[in-house]
C-alpha cells in the first residue's frame, strides 16, 4: 500500500479533488458550458443598406463586424459555430426554398477561408458585384428568415448549446404594408425565444431619418435582463457597431448559480460572474510526429508491486498519526472538506465605509439575480440592492462557492446601473463580491526611517498629478505582446505578406505630457533634485575605482565608500587573499595580467607580477 498510496493532503485533482463534481446550485449549468456556442449572422441586403451613410456603406460595416467576430472566435473559442445568412436578395439559396433568403455560409467552425471570402465584399467594386451576383428584392418575409435560422440550428451535425441570431439592418419597419407578415414574424420570434434561441438587433442609423424600434422590432427581439428593457440608440459609426457586436458576441457564462439566503425560508437565486479576466496565449497542442494529428492523453495508475491497473476504489489516502497510517475513504475525505451547502448566507450589514482598500486580497466577482433558479429573485434582489444603496451599507455574507470549498466571508458592494449617451449599458446593477481577509492575511510592515518631503515639494508633486490626471478606461489599452502574437498568427493563417501594423497604446504620449505638465514637472525637479541633476546621464561617481598597473586599487569600505589600497603592499604583506575577487579581477584587467578566474589563480598571478612568488 505504501507504494501507491499518498498522504492525506496530497494533490488528487481529477481523482478525488473538487474538480470531479459539478458543485453548483444549478446542476445543468456545467452541461451548458460544455456545449458549443452557435451564432448566425443575418444581414439585410436591401438597396438601402448599400447607400452611403456618413461616408460609409452599412452593408460593408456589417461584413467588417462579421470578420471581426470570426477572428475573435478563432482566437478565443474556435470550437464555436458561426453562420451567415443574407435576406432581401433577388436570388435564393436555402434548404426550404424560401424566397429572397440566401444562406451564404453554413453553421460551421470559423476558419481562414471564411474570412478571406468575406473580405472580398470590402473591395471598392463590391457593391456592383453584389448586385450582379445576388441582386436586391424587398419581397422577403422575415418569418422565412427566422425559419431558416431555426432549421440551421436544428440540422447542425454538431452538439449545439447556446443559440443566437445577430440581425443587422437599418430598416425599422419591414413589411410596413403587410400586417400579416409582421404578425408571422413576431409569432415566430416568440416561438424561437421559447426554445432558447435569442435574437439580438444590431440596428444602424438609416439615411435622413431616425430608427424607431417601436414600429416593429420592439416585439421581435428579446432584451437581456441586465439591459432593463432599454434598447441602445442605432449605431452611426463602425466603432459604435463593432463595440455593440463585441458586447453581444460573448455569452455571459456564470461561474456558479447559487442560493442567497436572507433568513430562514427566504432565499433567492443569484449567479456569480467574473467581470474581467486576464487574456492569455492559447496553450500548445500535442501532435503526432508522423500524422500531425492531435494526441489525446490518457492517465492510468499502475501498482508498482503487481503491475496491474488500479481503479479509483483501489486507491486509499492516509495520514501518519502516532507512527501509523490512518486510512481514509473517499467519502470520509469529502465529508471532512465539506463545510455546508454551496451558497451565500447573510450574516448582517456594515457601513460601506468599513470596506477598506487593503481588504482587496483577490479579484472581486459580481452577483446578479437568476430568475430561472428561484422565481421572484429579480424583484427581491432589486429591492435589496436599492435599500443598500439608499442606506449606504454592505451586506456581509458567508460564501461557499462549491461543495468542497472552505467558507469565506465576503462583503457585497452595491453598484447602480450606468448608461452612456447612446443608451449602452456601461455598468450593470448588482453587487461586487469583495473577499474579506482573515486575521492572518494582514500584517503590519515596519519601514525604515526615510527622508520626508517638504511642503513645497508635496505641492509641486500635487500640481504634476493634477495636470496629468484624466479619464482612464482599461479597455483602451491592449497587451502589445498578445496583440503581436495574434496578428502574426492571423497573417500566417490568411497568407498575408506581413502582419497588420500594431499600435502600442501603452507607450507614454510624451508630447501630450509635455504640453499639459511640462512646466509643472520642471518646477518639481527644481525643488527636489540638485542643479546638476541629469536623469539621462551616467552617475557622477563609479561604483569602484579601477585598479592601475602601478599597484593601486580600490575596494568598498563598510560604509559603502571607495577606499584606496596599495596592491603592491598587500602582495608584499601576504594579504591578497583577504581582498574580494572583483577587486582582484579589476587590478588584473587593468594591469594586463593573463590568468584564471579563481581567487587562488588571481592571487598567484598578482604575486608573480610584483615578483613576490
Amino acid at each position: 500500500m505504501s507504494d501507491w498510496s499518498s498522504t492525506f493532503w496530497a494533490s488528487t485533482t481529477g481523482l478525488f479533488g473538487e474538480e470531479d463534481e459539478v458543485d453548483t446550485f444549478d446542476p445543468d449549468q456545467q452541461t451548458r458550458w460544455d456545449n458549443k456556442d452557435s451564432l448566425i449572422v443575418v444581414i439585410d441586403c436591401s438597396r438601402e443598406m448599400f447607400e452611403k451613410t456618413r461616408g460609409e456603406i452599412p452593408f460593408q460595416l456589417c461584413i467588417k463586424c462579421t470578420v471581426s467576430v470570426l477572428k475573435n472566435k478563432i482566437i478565443s473559442s474556435d470550437k464555436d459555430l458561426i453562420g451567415l445568412v443574407f435576406f432581401g436578395t433577388d436570388k435564393s439559396e436555402n434548404p426550404s426554398d424560401f424566397k429572397q433568403v440566401y444562406v451564404y455560409q453554413e453553421l460551421d467552425f470559423p476558419d481562414a477561408n471564411r474570412i478571406l471570402d468575406l473580405e472580398k465584399f470590402l473591395e471598392d467594386d463590391s457593391c456592383d458585384n453584389f448586385a450582379t451576383r445576388f441582386g436586391h428584392n424587398t419581397g422577403y418575409s422575415l418569418n422565412d428568415v427566422l425559419w431558416t435560422c431555426s432549421n440551421m440550428f436544428s440540422k447542425s451535425s454538431q452538439k449545439v448549446g447556446h443559440k443566437r441570431i445577430m440581425l443587422f439592418t437599418n430598416n425599422d419597419n419591414p413589411h410596413a404594408d403587410n400586417p400579416s407578415l409582421q404578425r408571422q414574424a413576431k409569432t415566430k420570434s416568440r416561438d424561437l425565444s421559447e426554445i432558447g434561441i435569442e435574437i439580438d438587433l444590431m440596428h444602424m442609423q438609416p439615411p435622413n431619418r431616425a430608427f424607431d424600434a417601436s414600429l416593429f422590432y420592439q416585439d421581435v427581439i428579446q432584451l437581456d435582463e441586465d439591459e432593463c428593457g432599454i434598447l441602445p440608440d442605432p449605431a452611426e459609426m463602425f466603432e459604435e457597431l463593432l463595440c455593440r457586436v463585441q458586447r453581444k458576441e460573448y455569452k455571459k457564462r456564470p461561474l456558479a448559480t447559487l442560493p442567497l439566503t436572507l433568513a430562514d425560508g427566504i432565499e433567492l437565486g443569484v449567479s456569480v460572474y467574473n467581470l474581467c479576466r486576464s487574456a492569455t496565449k492559447s496553450s500548445y497542442v500535442n501532435l503526432d510526429s508522423h500524422t500531425n494529428e492531435e494526441v489525446k492523453i490518457h492517465t492510468k495508475y499502475i501498482c508498482k508491486d503487481t503491475g496491474r491497473e488500479l481503479m479509483p476504489t483501489d486507491i486509499k489516502l492516509y495520514q501518519m498519526f502516532g507512527g501509523e497510517k490512518v486510512i481514509f475513504e473517499k467519502e470520509e475525505v469529502t465529508s471532512m472538506k465539506t463545510f455546508g451547502d454551496p451558497g451565500l448566507l447573510l450574516m448582517g450589514f456594515k457601513p460601506r465605509s468599513s470596506v477598506k482598500t487593503y481588504h482587496h486580497i483577490r479579484p472581486a466577482q459580481f452577483l446578479y439575480p437568476n430568475e430561472k433558479s428561484v422565481s421572484g429573485s429579480t424583484t427581491l434582489f432589486s429591492a435589496l440592492l436599492g435599500r443598500c444603496i439608499a442606506r449606504d451599507v454592505v451586506p456581509i455574507c458567508r460564501f461557499i462557492p462549491r461543495r468542497n470549498s472552505p467558507p469565506r466571508f465576503v462583503a457585497l458592494l452595491p453598484q447602480e446601473e450606468e448608461i452612456d449617451e447612446h443608451n449602452n449599458q456601461v455598468k450593470p446593477p448588482g453587487f461586487h463580491v469583495i473577499f474579506l481577509p482573515f486575521t492572518d492575511d494582514l500584517r503590519r510592515l515596519k519601514y525604515e526611517q526615510t527622508p520626508k518631503a517638504t511642503t513645497e515639494q508635496i505641492n509641486k508633486a500635487k500640481q504634476v498629478i493634477k495636470n496629468l490626471t484624466s479619464g482612464f478606461d482599461s479597455s483602451n489599452f491592449e497587451n502589445p505582446s498578445l496583440q503581436k502574437h495574434f496578428k502574426n498568427l492571423e497573417a500566417l493563417a490568411l497568407d498575408r505578406d506581413e502582419p497588420e501594423e500594431l499600435i502600442d497604446h501603452t507607450e507614454p504620449k510624451t508630447e501630450a505630457i509635455n504640453r499639459k505638465a511640462g512646466e509643472a514637472i520642471k518646477q518639481f525637479k527644481d525643488v527636489v533634485f540638485p542643479d546638476d541633476y541629469d536623469p539621462l546621464g551616467k552617475p557622477a561617481a563609479t561604483k569602484r575605482k579601477a585598479g592601475t598597473a602601478d599597484g593601486s586599487a580600490a575596494k568598498k569600505g563598510k560604509a559603502g565608500v571607495d577606499v584606496e589600497i596599495d596592491m603592491r603592499e598587500e602582495a608584499q604583506k601576504g594579504r591578497l587573499s583577504k581582498l574580494t575577487v572583483p577587486v582582484l579581477k579589476d587590478f588584473v584587467k587593468q594591469a594586463g595580467i593573463k590568468c584564471g578566474t579563481k581567487k587562488a589563480d588571481l592571487v598567484e598571478a598578482i604575486k608573480s607580477h610584483f615578483g613576490f612568488s
